[in-house]
């Protein structure tokens, strides 16, 4: 199909049920290959995602089948530890056999997952967390080795950002080490506590899901395991989203109402009526939606970035002052004209002013340094420092205040300061 054709104005109504999670299946799936026997996961999305997994499964050994939502995988018979590249560039979530393999078979051997069209999503945090567990990882010939290395037991992860991902990769190696395992900073998203729940019921001893430190008793001997996964959080948020803008009243269940708190409040405050209830959210739209303060995505508890662009969506008749969301490659930093308070609508041609006045500064700097230096050799060289350090001053004065008060560094003293500091050398 190349499009899609919607004929809208009409309200929404009716109830549906939600899919289990596409974020929570693809790791349970993988944390099938830490104990031989045959796992059952019900609830499992029919998702080209999820149809990558199940053949890097098989080709690793294991018997994946799929019988409606209910996939059984027995990895009894897993016999590789490799995976090759045009399994891996399928999908960015194929590094999360990374930890899996390390645990059940001591070494594997893939490449640099792909399959993400939204920004870079480097592993190196994941490669840092197996290799603080004991790990040997090299790079060789466009392939990713690792191993089990001499010291490969539990001790302390501190992860510099809460990363689903590493967490997740941390918390499946860990299985297989021996000792205490515990993970600083861990990402604290429902699909954490989701993979937490599917281990537990392996017989592994782990704690602390849904909080900032994880504590993964590892060694612990593990068997298959029968799992309900939870429900999509994002495919919830596109259903609501879309019944908030069209008008109606929906229903829809499978879903815990405390995973998408963000989003309620967001619709809520948009004029929305929410009724919720165990495993469902019902909502009632009737007038057009109002506009909304900022909107700014955040790691779990705060908005999620995947249900940014459908809330703007839904909030473009009743409009919504602004919405960033922490792109993928900047998602863990920020923006320097983010901290101007501007509203959004004149944040790009700040930046784009701002942009053309540091070319500018440029352009003059180069034109007076020359000059600059000539009259500051004149005068004598006590006179010459006091300068020097009078423009040194202000800018360090100039550059705390915008520290501590982002709004109020005027940054005019930059060009000052480097010509300065060049008429001083010479």
């Amino acid at each position: 199909m190349s499009y899609y054709e919607i004929q809208g104005g009409r309200p929404l109504s009716g109830s549906l049920a939600i899919h289990g999670a596409k974020n929570s299946v693809l790791p349970i799936l993988a944390a099938c290959l830490l104990a031989p026997g045959q796992s059952v996961i019900h609830n499992c999305p029919d998702l080209s995602d999820v149809s990558a997994t199940l053949d890097i499964l098989r080709l690793l050994g294991c018997r994946a089948d799929r019988d409606g939502p209910t996939v059984t995988v027995d990895a009894t018979a897993l016999c590789r530890c490799n995976i090759p590249e045009h399994l891996m560039r399928e999908m960015r979530s194929s590094v999360i056999f990374l930890g899996a393999l390390l645990s059940r078979m001591g070494e594997t051997e893939l490449s640099y997952p792909g399959g993400c069209e939204l920004g870079p999503r480097p592993i190196d945090l994941h490669l840092s967390a197996l290799r603080l567990l004991g790990a040997e990882i090299w790079e060789e010939q466009g392939a990713l080795c690792c191993r089990r290395g001499r010291n490969l037991r539990g001790r302390e992860l501190c992860l510099s950002i809460p990363s689903v991902g590493a967490t997740e990769n941390a918390m499946l190696a860990a299985c297989g080490c021996p000792g205490l395992t515990t993970v600083v900073g861990a990402a604290q998203e429902p699909e954490i506590v989701d993979l937490q729940n599917f281990l537990r019921a392996m017989g592994a001893k782990i704690d602390g899901a849904g909080t900032p430190t994880l504590a993964i008793e590892g060694g612990a001997p593990l068997h298959p395991a029968e799992y309900w996964v939870m429900g999509d959080r994002v495919a919830a948020a596109t259903y609501l989203c879309g019944a908030a803008a069209a008008g109606g009243e929906v229903s829809i269940t499978g879903v815990a109402p405390e995973t998408l708190t963000a989003v309620l409040s967001c619709l809520e405050e948009a004029g929305c009526t929410l009724r919720t209830g165990p495993d469902q959210i019902v909502l009632a739209s009737s007038a057009p939606l109002q506009g909304i303060p900022p909107v700014r995505t955040a790691p779990y508890p705060g908005f999620p970035t995947d249900a940014q662009a459908i809330l703007m969506a839904a909030l473009a008749g009743g409009g919504v002052e602004y919405a960033t969301a922490l792109a993928l490659e900047l998602r863990f930093r920020q923006r320097w004209w983010d901290y101007t308070g501007l509203p959004g609508s004149l944040q790009g041609r700040v930046c784009l002013a701002s942009l053309l006045g540091f070319a500018l500064a440029g352009w003059v700097l180069a034109w007076l340094t020359p000059r600059l230096d000539r009259r500051l050799k004149r005068l004598n060289g006590g006179i010459r420092t006091a300068v020097c350090r009078s423009v040194s001053l202000i800018f360090a004065l100039d550059w705390s205040l915008s520290l501590l008060w982002p709004n109020a560094g005027t940054g005019i003293t930059c060009p000052l300061y480097f010509a300065a500091l060049c008429a001083r050398q010479g």
